[in-house]
């Protein structure tokens, strides 16, 4: 910081030939400041809102895409406005709002490049805080930026503002409220709307979701295959090849019958289209004499499918039923 001002000074002294303009004409801290917000902080809050909406939305789904493209949009229309339009008309919205434009220290414009390098120095006056109160007290009304780039802010003749401006600085303030403002809806019906398909999704499992095991696991000698198609018909594609290996080792057996009725359950996690449960099952197992009570706990993953039906997707066993004629 030391280093930027002695440089500033000996700048100060090798340009002494170039006539200081008065003071009246340098433009007040205020006016920046105001200038600065309509010209940068405008487009930083559409940015900072679309960051955080892209949080929230699917990521690299058409959400995240169009909260990506909005970000782009925003900064290059800042650069536009910061660098090529001045360097075109003299003016930016902000400072047009304000009469104020960024010059050379001879008066002359400020050129696109020149106006780049304005605008990265002023990390410098960010980092330092300082740098930006700097023009309280120098006495050209500059900042670090202007120090390092040889620019000035000075006020300009009214006469040379844009009749329509105002209606310019307006529909882009109003263009940017309502971009943050729809980027804040669509954050918040996409964190609720999930919120809201998780909470469907843990009812209809616990409603749906025993029953669906206890009919995949159920099945008698009498009705082999149609308990086996009803089965199969329960499971995803995933699932479906390895219920029907499954099924194929009990169909190749002395099958008998199977039945199964859930005792308990809880709904470990859910997700909008996806779930997972634990469940303790008691039955029966064979015929009299030979019938035997069993028992069983299972973890079952769900899947919702196109259809909107839950499905198995797998289905893991805890705690194996006691096979039959232990005499226990």
């Amino acid at each position: 910081m030391t280093v930027v001002v002695e440089e500033a000074h000996t700048r100060t002294r090798t340009e002494a030939a170039v006539p200081e303009p008065p003071r009246e004409a340098l433009a007040p801290w205020h006016s920046r400041v105001g200038a600065f917000a309509i010209d940068v902080l405008t487009a930083a809050a559409v940015v900072a809102t679309m960051a955080l909406v892209s949080v929230t939305v699917p990521a690299r789904g058409a959400w995240w895409w169009a909260c990506v493209s909005v970000i782009g949009v925003a900064v290059l229309a800042m650069l536009a406005n910061r660098l090529l339009l001045p360097a075109a008309t003299g003016w930016s919205l902000g400072r047009t709002l304000f009469g104020i434009a960024v010059v050379r220290r001879d008066g002359t414009a400020a050129g696109p490049w020149r106006l780049l390098l304005r605008d990265l120095a002023h990390l410098l006056d960010t980092a330092s805080v300082v740098g930006w109160l700097w023009p309280l007290w120098d006495s050209r009304r500059r900042t670090f930026a202007d120090l390092l780039s040889r620019t000035e802010v000075r006020r300009v003749e009214p006469g040379g503002s844009r009749p329509d401006a105002r209606r310019w600085i307006a529909a882009a303030v109003l263009s940017a409220a309502a971009v943050c403002l729809a980027g804040a809806a669509v954050s918040y019906l996409a964190v609720y709307s999930r919120d809201r398909a998780t909470d469907q999704t843990r009812a209809q499992i616990a409603v749906q979701g025993p029953k669906i095991v206890a009919q995949m696991l159920t099945y008698d000698p009498k009705s082999l295959s149609d308990d086996f198609a009803r089965a199969r018909s329960l499971a995803t594609d995933k699932y479906r090849d390895q219920l029907a290996a499954q099924q194929d080792v009990v169909r190749k057996g002395n099958a008998v019958i199977n039945e199964y009725w859930p005792v308990d359950w809880s709904v470990q996690s859910a997700a909008p289209d996806r779930a997972t449960m634990l469940l303790f099952l008691q039955g029966r197992r064979g015929a009299a004499p030979d019938e035997r009570y069993i028992s069983a706990t299972v973890r079952v993953d769900f899947a919702k499918g196109g259809d909107d039906r839950w499905r198995v997707d797998d289905l893991a066993v805890l705690t194996k039923p006691k096979p039959p004629g232990n005499g226990k």
